[in-house]
């Protein structure tokens, strides 16, 4: 057993009583007692449970007979926080039809560039929305309502909430976001409002605690596998050529790891997860020198958080963040195209180095059909749970099940890759590089 302080508390918050029955458009219902195992494996079932002995359960998503408020005075808001990723719009485009013609909501706003756009000092309008305006927005990248990052004040983000009305707030972003939208949560609940706040989790990373899939990231593994057949081409197009590609990933390697897997064509990837030296017998720049010795070409994927301790460890800089919390990323794609141009040079050893960064591109193209199906799926479920009254919570994918998870646990922590689980051996297999990199 697990210490109880390690333990998440799945339950989630709801407003009040459901009294008001769901439109008869809506023809299926869940019930708040079906719920999904945490874990599903046997060897790991004992591991999982609460205090009282039952097994670690979620929620599942979908619309309920009985809903908390009543479409006709429902004032809905959506906003859009962090980075870009593909599928924003085919979310905020899904939440609105599902509310006007599912429950009949008629008002409904897009709040613009983020939390900003409720402070007032700001002077955002906000964006009035309906089919008409987001009919054609899924084939569009980018977010229609803008973005920002930063902190503010929880006080004036609710005060704002209240003065304009709304009784719905849709969050679509990252962990920084689902923190943020957790202490509107607190603040609402705080003063005894009858506020829903309802996230849908966005980042291109996948790299939110316990949820299987986020939006974006089949598009993003899209995309980064033509940018690895063009690097494996440069890298095949000359003497000792090197493709060295630096894909997305702050603090977890899923897309450098997944795209590896699915164009086989890397031979080393590089992630935040897997600690690796430069220099010594078994760093990677003497591992790269035999590569070279031996096929005359090699295809470097590297995911941006990889590599930071060599970055700050040569130069004594410190840590510093962003306005969002988030630590500040130096270039490690630039890096090691330095480092690895000067090693070769010292040792005389021609190379012919194409560097790669479409980190940008591939946040600002439109879902692909996987991606945009699945986001139309968590927006719906997300409107069903806001409109039964349920609050502080997000929409997500958990053992291939559409369930509720309470904002803290997706927030809490990062989902990284495993150095011991399967898609990292796979990796290591597909690769052939070594196991470790590292000189102890």
């Amino acid at each position: 057993m697990i210490d109880h302080e390690e333990m998440y508390d799945f339950s989630i918050k709801n407003l009040g009583d459901r009294r008001i029955p769901a439109p008869a458009g809506v023809g299926y219902f869940q019930s708040d007692d079906d719920l999904v195992l945490l874990n599903i494996s046997l060897k790991d079932f004992d591991k999982y449970k609460t205090p009282d002995g039952r097994p670690l359960c979620l929620e599942t998503a979908g619309p309920r007979k009985l809903i908390y408020f009543d479409p006709s005075k429902v004032k809905a808001a959506i906003v859009t926080s962090g980075g870009l990723c593909p599928g924003i719009n085919d979310v905020i485009r899904s939440l609105v039809m599902e509310l006007y013609y599912r429950y009949g909501v008629r008002n409904i706003i897009g709040i613009k560039y983020g939390f900003q756009g409720l402070i007032p000092r700001y002077g955002h309008d906000v964006k009035e929305l309906d089919p008409d305006i987001v009919q054609d927005i899924h084939m569009l990248g980018g977010s229609i309502l803008s973005a920002s990052r930063g902190i503010h004040d929880t006080i004036l983000i609710v005060d704002a909430l209240e003065r304009m009305n709304v009784t719905i707030l849709f969050c679509i972003g990252g962990d920084g976001t689902m923190r943020g939208a957790e202490i509107i949560t607190d603040e609402i609940l705080r003063r005894n409002k009858k506020i829903s706040v309802v996230g849908i989790p966005k980042t291109i990373d996948n790299d939110l605690m316990f949820i299987e899939r986020s939006f974006g990231f089949d598009t993003a593994i899209q995309e980064a596998v033509k940018v690895i057949q063009c690097a494996h081409v440069e890298a095949k197009g000359a003497l000792n050529g090197i493709g060295l590609v630096k894909l997305m990933g702050r603090q977890s390697g899923h897309i450098a790891a997944s795209a590896a897997l699915a164009q086989p064509d890397a031979n080393y990837v590089l992630i935040p997860e897997i600690p690796f030296d430069l220099e010594g017998e078994k760093g990677f720049l003497r591992v790269l020198e035999h590569r070279l010795r031996d096929r005359h070409h090699a295809v470097i994927l590297v995911a941006e958080g990889a590599g930071q301790d060599l970055i700050r460890r040569g130069d004594g800089m410190t840590v510093e963040r962003d306005p969002s919390g988030n630590i500040k990323l130096f270039d490690i794609g630039l890096f090691l195209k330095e480092q690895i141009e000067s090693y070769f040079n010292k040792i005389s050893v021609e190379t012919n180095l194409k560097y790669i960064d479409p980190s940008y591109i591939i946040r600002s193209v439109t879902a692909n059909a996987s991606d945009s199906l699945y986001c139309s799926i968590l927006a719906k479920y997300a409107v069903h749970a806001a409109m039964a009254g349920k609050t502080g919570m997000v929409v997500g994918l958990v053992n291939d099940a559409r369930v509720h998870l309470p904002l803290k646990a997706v927030a809490t922590k990062r989902k990284v890759v495993d150095p011991r689980g399967n898609i990292w051996m796979n990796v290591l297999e597909s690769t052939g590089q070594p196991v470790s990199m590292k000189n102890d």
